[in-house]
């Protein structure tokens, strides 16, 4: 008996301990006097950031071909300039400061400072022998040996050659129709709707076409290169129907001014050209054999190695599910397709990238058609993928440049090393072959390269939005890092207090794929208390966007300030990863992965019993503004407020190109199912809409119509038109009247009564 009882009261004190440990932390709950105080607090933290942390880059002046200098600007605005050469590895400063300000003074310069030489800008000559400054209004050649100054009038101009990125073509050339053939012989007319030749010396029009009409004309010719051909169309234009807004404070004016712009909505029909092919010698017209184009405008031609017989053009169907390379014959018009890309959901067609090889028949192509974003080697004779260049899974990012001579291709990809954030970007060289793949970056981080103009070295900077940034030099041979040129320093920045950001990740809606994001706090976030989540929302599957590189401030450490934890999360349908990854918003933008982000928060939570998941808002702007009101509509349980900015609130309102590309083509019910405007009546919790009067990404009337359906249904919330303002989250009013929205919406606190200057 006695041991029943013993067991009894040993359960008893158990069940106490666990119902104290799982307890809920008291809710960060300040007074009024106190919040007043947090917004002066985050209003100084705001001038002050800027005064904290320096070195956080190395932004290089190339001198010749290698070698550069640089600039530094440290506490009180003290300068540094050093010298690098990357031969020698060796770092320098890149003048006397003594010496070069002795020669300022004797010049005329009384007021000067050792430590703030009043240089705006410089030019190194490549000798490195003198040194061309700019001095308040005066330029001068410094002789860096016997430091005499020569006045001059300006500054040299740099001429050295820079590389630049190799980005993927743009495949439509409206408006780029040559006047003259390449030979010099003969001139273009496009007379009366129809193509007629002069010579170039004098002589009589010769007409070649007789159909052209004013409503189907013949345009956008092109010559082949020997001049020997003709590539032109029949169009049949099409105009578009415009959106309207009206400027209602214009200063020295009584009335509103009313704008309108050509604007293509999802369904609006395009232009269309049927492509024709016209032998010069003979006058023969042959159509080529594919349909008409409709999607687009008329495409690039990418001429084959003689570029006499063949040409290849890209196209991309309307609903963007098919892409094709398609090959021409000039001899008859034929054609055959060398790459036909199908998918059953959609391809992301500004991101296809076409490099064209002509002297080897080859093509460069990426594409997500195994389920990653990669490159390939294609055979453009054969038709058929020579060999992958890149494979796993892991995403290219971007390509950097191509070396023809050297067969390589240097670029930037995502997620190839175990055990990091997938988004951390890294820099990469290979074979055309696929082979000898060079690593230039560190894993770990997120990089970005700067390279030199003979692109023998790199500057590498290099972060996370936790550490600070490192830059070293590189040398793009082996990727060894030669040198560190610069560690940031953020100890002021420390020492006054301010927290950094914390990445943190989690299982997504299938338990399985990770969710990454991003956590600001409050300095002075005290663990014993539950703080409000407020999400800063951009579920647009046009990229990721949770930051990765470190910076000082942001609109959510500023938000985070007055008493929140303001997280940023990229859910699945955004892009970057996997194609199933991205494949979630095909005609679901609606989804905006929130499964992904509820379920990273409830971790969140969950690791952190500071974050109070019964108090959780968001704001967005623009897409992020179609999401945060979607987040109340389609998810009231878990959200409780909402900002919505500019938001393109039903995907028929808003721009073609951005939306059937996601949501598909032809116009479907599920784009009505999905639009905020029809679900407006579901409201839940509380709602600020804003939105520019002079928008012109975003119709404002998307913003209006939702409005006027809550209006209809009844529902409360809070709107704010900005006179004058454009496509944004509303400025600086909008952004004070986001924070006093939340402090009221989650804190239960009114905000500052700024008529009664309660912030003075």
């Amino acid at each position: 008996m006695k041991r029943m009882l013993l067991a009894c009261l040993m359960g008893t004190l158990l069940l106490t301990v666990t119902q104290a440990q799982n307890k809920p932390l008291p809710a960060f709950s300040p007074t009024r006097t106190e919040m007043l105080q947090r917004y002066k607090v985050a209003t100084e933290r705001d001038s002050m950031v800027r005064k904290t942390a320096f070195k956080l880059s190395v932004m290089p002046n190339w001198s010749g071909s290698s070698a550069f200098w640089y600039r530094n600007v440290l506490a009180d605005s003290i300068t540094q300039y050093f010298l690098v050469d990357p031969i020698t590895i060796n770092k320098k400063p890149l003048f006397d400061v003594d010496k070069l300000a002795a020669a300022l003074i004797n010049a005329g310069h009384k007021n000067i400072s050792i430590q703030k030489l009043p240089i705006k800008n410089a030019y190194l000559h490549p000798d490195q022998k003198k040194l061309a400054i700019a001095v308040e209004n005066n330029f001068y050649e410094v002789d860096l040996l016997q430091y005499q100054l020569t006045k001059i009038d300006s500054l040299p101009v740099d001429k050295t050659i820079y590389p630049g990125l190799t980005r993927a073509a743009n495949r439509w050339q409206r408006g780029r129709m040559a006047k003259t053939s390449p030979d010099q012989q003969w001139n273009l007319v496009v007379k009366e709707h129809n193509i007629y030749l002069e010579p170039a010396k004098g002589g009589t029009l010769i007409q070649y076409t007789t159909d052209g009409t004013a409503d189907t004309p013949y345009g956008e010719v092109s010559w082949s290169p020997d001049s020997k051909h003709l590539i032109a169309y029949k169009i049949k234009r099409v105009v578009d129907k415009p959106v309207f807004y009206i400027l209602t404070s214009l200063p020295n004016t009584t009335r509103g001014e009313v704008k309108e712009r050509p604007y293509k909505q999802p369904g609006d029909a395009f232009t269309t050209y049927e492509m024709f092919v016209i032998n010069v010698a003979d006058k023969a017209i042959k159509k080529v054999q594919t349909d008409i184009i409709d999607f687009f405008d008329a495409p690039k031609l990418n001429w084959n190695a003689g570029g006499n017989t063949h040409f290849m053009f890209e196209r991309v169907d309307r609903g963007h599910q098919r892409f094709r390379i398609i090959d021409v014959n000039l001899a008859d018009g034929s054609t055959r397709n060398i790459i036909d890309e199908q998918t059953n959901t959609f391809i992301y067609e500004q991101k296809i990238f076409t490099h064209y090889l002509p002297a080897t028949s080859e093509i460069i192509w990426i594409t997500e058609k195994d389920g990653w974003r990669h490159l390939y080697l294609v055979d453009a004779k054969k038709g058929a993928v020579k060999n992958a260049i890149t494979k796993g899974e892991w995403v290219v990012r971007n390509v950097d440049s191509i070396d023809v001579a050297k067969r390589e291709i240097w670029f930037q990809a995502s997620g190839m090393n175990q055990g990091e954030d997938p988004y951390f970007i890294h820099y990469y060289r290979i074979g055309f072959d696929g082979k000898k793949m060079v690593t230039l970056t560190k894993p770990g981080f997120n990089h970005r390269i700067v390279w030199s103009p003979d692109k023998k070295y790199f500057i590498d900077t290099y972060s996370t939005v936790d550490q600070a940034p490192v830059s070293i030099l590189g040398r793009v041979a082996d990727g060894k890092q030669l040198m560190e040129l610069e560690q940031a320093d953020i100890s002021l920045h420390k020492a006054a207090g301010y927290r950094l950001p914390e990445p943190f990740s989690a299982k997504g809606r299938d338990g399985v794929t990770d969710i990454w994001g991003v956590i600001c706090r409050p300095s002075d976030f005290d663990p014993n208390k539950r703080y409000p989540i407020i999400e800063n929302i951009y579920a647009g599957p046009q990229d990721s966007f949770v930051p990765k590189l470190f910076a000082t401030t942001g609109e959510m450490q500023s938000m985070a300030e007055l008493g929140f934890i303001v997280v940023q999360i990229d859910g699945m349908g955004t892009y970057n990863r996997s194609k199933a990854f991205h494949d979630v918003c095909w005609k679901n933008l609606a989804d905006a992965g929130f499964p992904d982000r509820i379920a990273w928060m409830r971790a969140l939570a969950a690791k952190y019993p500071q974050a109070d998941t019964n108090r959780v808002g968001l704001f967005g702007t623009s897409a992020g503004g179609q999401n945060s009101l979607g987040g109340l509509l389609f998810h009231p349980t878990w959200y409780k407020a909402a900002v919505s900015s500019c938001g393109c609130h039903d995907n028929r309102v808003d721009k073609q190109w951005w939306n059937e590309q996601w949501m598909g083509y032809p116009i479907g019910k599920h784009y009505d199912e999905q639009s905020n405007i029809t679900n407006a009546h579901k409201l839940k919790g509380k709602l600020l809409l804003i939105v520019g009067e002079a928008d012109t990404n975003v119709p404002p009337e998307s913003t209006y119509r939702v409005a006027d359906a809550l209006i209809k249904a009844k529902k409360s919330f809070e709107f704010l038109a900005v006179p004058g303002m454009g496509h944004s989250d509303g400025g600086t009013y909008g952004r004070t009247k986001k924070r006093d929205f939340f402090v009221k919406s989650l804190l239960g606190i009114d905000p500052p009564d700024r008529n009664a200057d309660e912030l003075e």
